[in-house]
């Protein structure tokens, strides 16, 4: 049986479509999913500080950034059935590799490479949701996939770590990414008419304006200051007493609960619009942001990760489909990915710069005031589309 073939066993818009865009769209950047386990590992397996480890992540999502705006210029015209494998095969040469260096600079340059690769993967996954019936769902199902996926990783993981050492986190990333290869054919086809630009000579320009420039502003503000404050989530909870063990269940929990956001959206779509939902979710995640300030009291530093956790897969499927109502092809959407990753990327690289001299405190007191700004940018940007 042909890909083709396979690709139409699942209609676009069931649910195990969704499912199935989610996964495809999650694999190139699953290590974000495992949360702080993912720096964790690097503290316990490789031994180093914190700060050195949270350059190792952030030069991996850095990669992944770059590999996503490459992808928002090749997404309009790109098989991209045939490219995704190769991407993911490349993935997982580049994990294999990872299992075997100790060194944290040679790691540096590995991981950047594989978030490349990766960021170019997500960047056509993404582009390929943007271009189906309803993309805001599917932008939820993917929160949806991405927190469930996550915490069962943020479960097993350090388990993991602690048994078999760092290589155990590539191999964790290796097999999601094998499982990805396994349903592509089974991915259903977008709409052939969108796939191609009628106009060759504007193939490699993104038409931006003055909202979408706000749109991704907003977008990069709310995923550094989650990302930068979710990634040292672990180390966090070393600090107020907590085992590895302890800090592993609990934030498992609050990631499983944190599906809830992702699902809400797929219920709920964009009945009540964009704008009330954006606003709503931002808000949430700066009010819990801050209250990891009282995270002494492990009751708050449960709450205040699963609501943050909820607020995150609430609000991204918004940003994301805001974005991609910006063109048709699928392009915004890649940018949007591309923006996000960076986002991902500058949130730990700020979190590394700051926590040996500054501390939690101060990296909390940053992520709730880029949470206010991009709850102004995202506020002023959806009233404006929906006049």
């Amino acid at each position: 049986m042909s890909n083709s073939s396979l690709s139409t066993t699942f209609d676009q818009s069931s649910f195990i479509a969704a499912i199935f865009y989610s996964i495809l769209a999650t694999a190139g950047l699953f290590y974000v999913n495992l949360g702080g386990a993912f720096l964790s590992a690097f503290v316990d397996g490789l031994g180093v500080e914190r700060d050195t480890a949270g350059f190792i992540v952030s030069a991996n999502k850095y990669g992944a950034a770059f590999g996503a705006l490459i992808a928002t210029f090749i997404v309009k015209n790109v098989e991209w059935r045939k490219a995704v494998r190769l991407l993911f095969i490349g993935l997982i040469v580049f994990d294999l590799i990872s299992t075997q260096i100790t060194n944290p600079n040679i790691l540096i340059l590995v991981r950047f490479i594989h978030g490349t690769i990766g960021g170019l993967s997500v960047g056509i996954g993404l582009s390929i949701i943007a271009r189906t019936y309803n993309p805001d769902k599917i932008f939820g199902m993917l929160l949806a996939v991405q927190y469930s996926f996550g915490s069962i990783g943020i479960l097993a993981v350090p388990r993991l770590v602690d048994a078999y050492g760092q290589g155990a986190l590539f191999a964790t990333l290796i097999c999601f990414t094998l499982m990805t290869l396994i349903i592509l054919p089974f991915i259903p086809d977008v709409d052939s008419n969108s796939e191609t630009p009628k106009n060759k000579s504007n193939f490699y320009q993104i038409p931006l304006s003055g909202l979408l420039v706000l749109s991704l502003c907003c977008l990069f503000l709310f995923q550094a200051a989650n990302m930068g404050v979710a990634d040292y989530a672990f180390e966090l909870g070393k600090d107020i007493g907590l085992d590895k063990n302890e800090i592993s269940n609990l934030l498992t929990i609050a990631n499983f609960i944190s599906i809830l956001g992702g699902v809400l959206v797929y219920i709920i779509g964009i009945k009540f619009g964009r704008t009330i939902p954006l606003c709503f979710g931002i808000f949430t995640a700066a009010v819990f942001t801050y209250l990891l300030h009282y995270s002494d009291n492990v009751n708050n530093y449960f709450i205040a990760n699963t609501m943050t956790g909820i607020a995150w897969g609430f609000t991204i499927p918004y940003l994301l489909g805001l974005c991609a109502t910006f063109d048709k092809f699928g392009q915004m959407a890649a940018l949007a990915g591309f923006i996000s990753k960076l986002g991902l990327a500058s949130g730990p690289l700020i979190g590394a710069l700051f926590i040996m001299t500054q501390g939690f405190s101060f990296i909390i007191n940053l992520a709730t005031i880029a949470l206010i700004i991009a709850l102004l940018f995202g506020a002023y940007v959806g009233m404006k589309k929906e006049n």
